[in-house]
């Protein structure tokens, strides 16, 4: 094991995705890795940007190999991360989509809504990001033009 996947994997959550984060951090520590939980913790409303700019904040300095964010349908969370360069949230509503956001876009951040994807199906969505490896290739050019520095 590398000191990159040493790093845990960051999780937070609005009020709005509370119910899938507990999830969500239950399969990840049952599969063995390092868990951040940043939050929310209870089910008074939130501002879900803060807990996004957290998380995002915490990729870009290296402090977490990879981040998960849930709200309601997992949008304002995505648009909140992405505004990090070097945070690619990926708002993925299938195995299929989280494993093209891993493989093609090198996606460091997966974002999941609660009010729009089942338990079974996050799980599924979550196994398929955490085991995808970027392809790089011709896709790491383009990467690198999401990041700005092409």
């Amino acid at each position: 094991m590398n000191a990159a996947s040493a790093l845990p994997v960051a999780v937070a959550s609005d009020h709005g995705g509370l119910g899938l984060k507990g999830l969500v951090v239950a399969r990840l520590q049952a599969w063995g890795h390092q868990v951040e939980d940043l939050g929310t913790q209870g089910t008074a409303s939130v501002d879900y940007p803060d807990f996004a700019a957290r998380l995002a904040a915490g990729v870009v300095a290296g402090r977490y190999r990879l981040g998960v964010l849930v709200c309601g349908t997992g949008i304002g969370m995505s648009i909140m991360a992405n505004r990090f360069r070097g945070v690619r949230a990926a708002v993925c509503g299938s195995a299929y989509t989280a494993r093209m956001a891993r493989a093609h876009n090198d996606a460091n951040v997966l974002c999941l809504g609660e009010r729009v994807t089942g338990p079974g199906e996050a799980e599924d969505i979550l196994r398929a990001f955490l085991d995808t490896p970027f392809e790089g290739g011709r896709h790491a050019r383009r990467v690198e033009k999401l990041d700005g520095q092409a």
